[in-house]
């Protein structure tokens, strides 16, 4: 049964002010202060209103996620590839989630708020010695994403960690093996360089920043799981033959 949290927390008009807020608080930073250039939401605009995967590759732990609901409400207000004014923020898009560690959501106030907007909190790694050490997803953590899917859309990123290139977890070719949702794979780049890891700092001004919704993935859903989360990393462009292609732009985000 859902906690007393969990039920404000999916209460629309709540999400839609938490939206707003959060909204109106990062929008400078996106437009003003960086250049947000976005391509392909042409291939959001006839998705379902449930079982859409968004896979993405990883930069910051909230200007990311922030982005993609920022477009999301820009594109439910009928914009293609831009946000203009946001004035979206008046009526947000909420029939969303996303995943995220749930010690990143209790940092601070901030994350705290932001938690309410819809993060789907896992327990997928921990901490020891300054280092850390990455661990299977919990199975409450699992279907708290499973029932999520069922009924909007969720953001995941099969890394789980902001560490270019790194693996990706077969979880996530699991989720879809298992729920066979439509899943849109997404790039983004210029991040690392924006903000800093939890993305609510400047780090360098002027920054271009560009998100990337490609078309939706064609998955033979009875292949492994291997063999899906391998086309995913392919397709959110963290394989290695990547790797190979940028090694010199990505070796200075472990810096």
């Amino acid at each position: 049964m859902p906690s007393f949290k969990e039920r404000i927390r999916n209460l629309r008009p709540i999400r839609k002010l938490i939206y707003a807020m959060v909204g109106v608080f990062s929008y400078p930073g996106l437009m003003w202060v960086n250049k947000l250039h976005i391509n392909g939401t042409e291939n959001l605009e006839k998705l379902p209103k449930r079982k859409v995967l968004f896979v993405s590759n990883h930069q910051t732990y909230f200007a990311d996620v922030i982005t993609f609901l920022h477009i999301f409400c820009a594109v439910k207000w009928g914009k293609r590839n831009r946000l203009g004014f946001p004035y979206y923020l008046l009526s947000p898009f909420t029939n969303v989630y996303f995943v995220a560690a749930e010690e990143t959501m209790k940092d601070n106030w901030i994350t705290r708020l932001f938690a309410m907007a819809g993060a789907l909190t896992v327990k997928r790694t921990w901490k020891k010695d300054g280092g850390e050490v990455r661990r299977g997803l919990d199975p409450s953590d699992t279907r708290k994403i499973e029932r999520a899917l069922e009924s909007s859309w969720v953001i995941t990123f099969p890394q789980g960690t902001t560490k270019p290139f790194a693996p990706g977890r077969k979880g996530t070719a699991f989720l879809i093996q298992q729920h066979r949702p439509v899943v849109i794979p997404v790039v983004i780049q210029g991040f690392w360089r924006a903000f800093n890891k939890k993305g609510l700092k400047f780090k360098k001004k002027g920054t271009s920043l560009q998100v990337t919704f490609k078309e939706p993935l064609e998955i033979d859903y009875d292949a492994p799981t291997e063999v899906i989360l391998q086309q995913v990393m392919d397709a959110i462009e963290q394989s290695k033959k990547f790797m190979m292609q940028g090694a010199h732009h990505w070796k200075l985000e472990t810096v």
